[in-house]
């Protein structure tokens, strides 16, 4: 069964980056090493600090979606319930 990931980065500054991907570490290793251009290029995001695995892609982007579009005193409890200190989850890998 495939795997699609909902997945919240940040950088030194706490921005925020919520994104989907069915690739989670291929995906973190392209932020972290500022390979696509774009938000997380920009802002230098390269700390995953929360994700969520979903077997459904429309799932997912509709987690993404909604994530996207909660305050942002919300999406912080969110990263807090799996990343109190907001540490890089892939740095395990």
């Amino acid at each position: 069964m495939k795997q699609y990931y909902v997945y919240v980065m940040t950088n030194r500054s706490r921005t925020l980056y919520i994104g989907v991907t069915n690739d989670l570490r291929r995906r973190v290793c392209e932020h972290k090493h500022h390979m696509i251009e774009g938000f997380t290029k920009r802002y230098n995001i390269d700390g995953l600090i929360y994700y969520e695995v979903s077997g459904d892609i429309m799932a997912a982007i509709a987690r993404e979606k909604q994530i996207k579009g909660w305050l942002r005193k919300r999406k912080i409890s969110l990263v807090e319930s799996m990343s109190p200190e907001w540490r890089d989850l892939s740095e395990e890998w």
